[in-house]
């Protein structure tokens, strides 16, 4: 019988651009599918955007965008090109706005509709705008909802609600029954405990005069569907619509961020023990990326880390692995680029890259580059080697990760020091120690082939190039348990580029470096100081997206008597076109700069909503172009 396994990451809101969090978390669900594929799972792993609802129709209004422009450009634009980029290896990309997700979501809602368990009422409570669903005051910490930027709002409508209520104590008994279904063991306690009181039952629906943007109920086209019943079903549409629900249903596991855990753990669980469908069989919650001084990350706090940055100065390799080594399953970890460059420096270029550069400079000396026949199998080496894919099974199943990354690294570390201490290159001088030095050659090689599997899950491409400067090429993890199987004769090539080159640490100034920098008092300017400002009335007649940088836009703006090029760092929030013949205001007299190789002469004003969507100043009037602004 087959191993099968299935997996999802959280669908993402297409309100806004991928932030580090979301990389994260594509990332660990990454090296889960990548780890069960080399294990002999047959794996279908699935991601996606989630695309209806009233903050995005809001912030698709923002950005004078239709809804479905709005979501095609996030999803298409944004989401997957860096998902791509990242060598993110889902086999389905589920949009929400689809037709067969749509099709889907209204046959369940048929289905759990005609058991009884939606009805319709009139409901007045709290309404979170951020997290649009209703909320208790004990969720409130200090009268907002943890997560939202505003504090919720009351409201009053009729809707359709799901009788959530009538299945708790079934989903408590299935808690205790199955412990494993939510990991890590902490977030378990913390639904069992949101349990112990009535959690109501949910709001379904949302009135089609007041939220136009959602798949209709079927049996009633005034109202659309509440975006967590649409959303959820994601993770079911995808293999229903391929026809291979069967198959891999069972075998679900859903990786998420802490955030959204009780719409997974209590909406979730639910919906489908009315729809008559099987439980996920695991539910993988992981924490939040902090900035390293252990604040929240954000964009107003100007300590955000643009994950298109990371990738440009790390590549996909190093920040997979960073991102993997030095975060803890489950718990909010502080991350930075400092941590990159150690990582890579430490283990990838130190222990993983010079091991490869020297076993590849013997062989060629030594050997012609040919690989000599196998060592001794009961070797501590070998038997450590062999033993290697057995301890990080067990690190993967308890997901810490982290340790099943540093199981390999340190394997490594043992093949160096066994490097060290068998001396080679002594050997190579007494010809009558050919055979000695042909073995500690090939099990050096033999230990690259075993740990480049072992660490392939965080490396994606890097692992497979190390193969191939030995000669070799793909290996699943049983067969690392075998010792020699690369195979004598083997002829390596004759020049490999460098694996991870070594890069210099920059380090982050410290808050009392900082606090030695010259401040203007209180933040505060004179009149004569902004009066050098220059602000005019400018009309865009181009607009187009810069050919190096993903959240750049290149505007060529009529500013009356001539125009001006400017680049603006706002392509998560607007589509070109939709700028094309609006009027906003330009700085006119900011001193040109390079940005990603085009000059930008000026710049745009724009504003941040609650929400943290930018949105461009324009003239309230019709002004001309080039008009002063005092």
């Amino acid at each position: 019988m087959s191993k099968i396994f299935y997996e999802t990451a959280a669908i993402d809101y297409a309100n806004a651009a991928p932030h580090i969090g979301h990389v994260y978390e594509k990332i660990i669900a990454d090296f889960l599918a990548r780890f069960h594929r080399l294990d002999g799972y047959d794996t279908n792993f699935v991601t996606g955007t989630d695309e209806h609802g009233e903050k995005i129709a809001r912030a698709a209004k923002n950005a004078g965008q239709e809804p479905q422009k709005f979501v095609d450009y996030v999803s298409e634009e944004l989401f997957q090109p860096i998902y791509r980029r990242l060598e993110i290896s889902y086999d389905d990309y589920i949009r929400t706005t689809s037709p067969r997700h749509r099709k889907y979501v209204q046959e369940v809602l048929k289905k759990v509709y005609d058991a009884g368990d939606i009805y319709y009422a009139e409901y007045e409570g709290l309404y979170s705008v951020g997290s649009e669903r209703f909320v208790t005051e004990k969720e409130l910490v200090g009268g907002v909802l943890p997560g939202d930027s505003e504090p919720p709002i009351l409201r009053k409508e009729a809707n359709y609600f799901f009788r959530m209520e009538k299945y708790r104590p079934w989903l408590v008994e299935y808690l205790k029954e199955h412990p494993e279904l939510i990991q890590p063991v902490a977030y378990r306690n913390e639904v069992l405990e949101m349990l112990k009181e009535p959690i109501g039952d949910l709001s379904i629906s949302r009135p089609k005069d007041r939220v136009p943007w959602g798949i209709p109920i079927p049996w009633d086209d005034q109202h659309v569907t509440y975006v967590w019943f649409d959303a959820l079903l994601a993770y079911a549409s995808s293999l229903a619509s391929r026809g291979i629900f069967e198959k891999y249903w069972p075998h679900a596991w859903h990786v998420i961020g802490k955030d959204i855990l009780k719409p997974h753990a209590v909406f979730w669980p639910t919906m489908l023990k009315s729809a008559g469908l099987p439980l996920y069989k695991r539910l993988v919650v992981h924490g939040h990326i902090l900035a390293m001084d252990g604040r929240k990350m954000g964009k107003s706090l100007g300590n955000a880390i643009d994950p298109v940055v990371l990738l440009d100065k790390f590549g996909v390799d190093a920040v997979h692995y960073a991102l993997l080594r030095d975060t803890s399953l489950g718990s909010d970890s502080p991350f930075g680029e400092e941590i990159v460059v150690q990582r890579l420096n430490a283990d990838l270029a130190n222990d993983l890259g010079n091991l490869l550069s020297r076993v590849r400079t013997m062989l060629l000396k030594y050997c012609g580059g040919v690989l000599p026949a196998p060592s001794p199998a009961d070797s501590e080496i070998a038997r450590h080697g062999v033993a290697l894919a057995g301890k990080v099974r067990v690190y993967v199943d308890e997901l810490k990760l982290h340790l099943a990354l540093e199981e390999a690294l340190q394997y490594v570390r043992s093949l160096n020091k066994f490097v060290n201490d068998a001396k080679p290159w002594e050997l190579a001088r007494d010809p009558a120690r050919l055979k000695e030095l042909e073995d500690v050659l090939y099990t050096v090689v033999e230990g690259l082939r075993i740990a480049s599997v072992a660490l392939e899950a965080a490396l994606p491409t890097k692992a497979k190039e190390l193969r191939a400067a030995l000669g070799l090429g793909g290996f699943t993890l049983a067969q690392t348990e075998t010792w020699g199987l690369s195979p004598q004769g083997t002829r390596i090539p004759q020049e490999a580029p460098i694996l991870f080159p070594k890069l210099e640490a920059k380090p982050a100034p410290t808050p009392e470096a900082e606090a030695l920098e010259p401040q203007a008092p209180n933040g505060l300017i004179t009149l004569e100081d902004f009066a050098k400002v220059e602000l005019r009335v400018a009309e865009v007649v181009k607009c187009e997206k810069h050919p190096k940088a993903d959240k750049l836009l290149v505007l060529t703006l009529n500013v009356g008597d001539h125009t001006r090029q400017v680049v603006s760092g706002i392509a998560q929030w607007y589509a070109p076109q939709s700028l094309v013949g609006r009027k906003l205001v330009l700085v006119a007299n900011l001193k040109p700069a390079v940005l990603r190789g085009i000059e930008s002469q000026g710049m745009i004003l724009a504003g941040e909503d609650a929400a943290g969507n930018v949105v461009v100043v324009s003239p309230e009037k019709d002004l001309p172009p080039g008009a002063k602004v005092r």
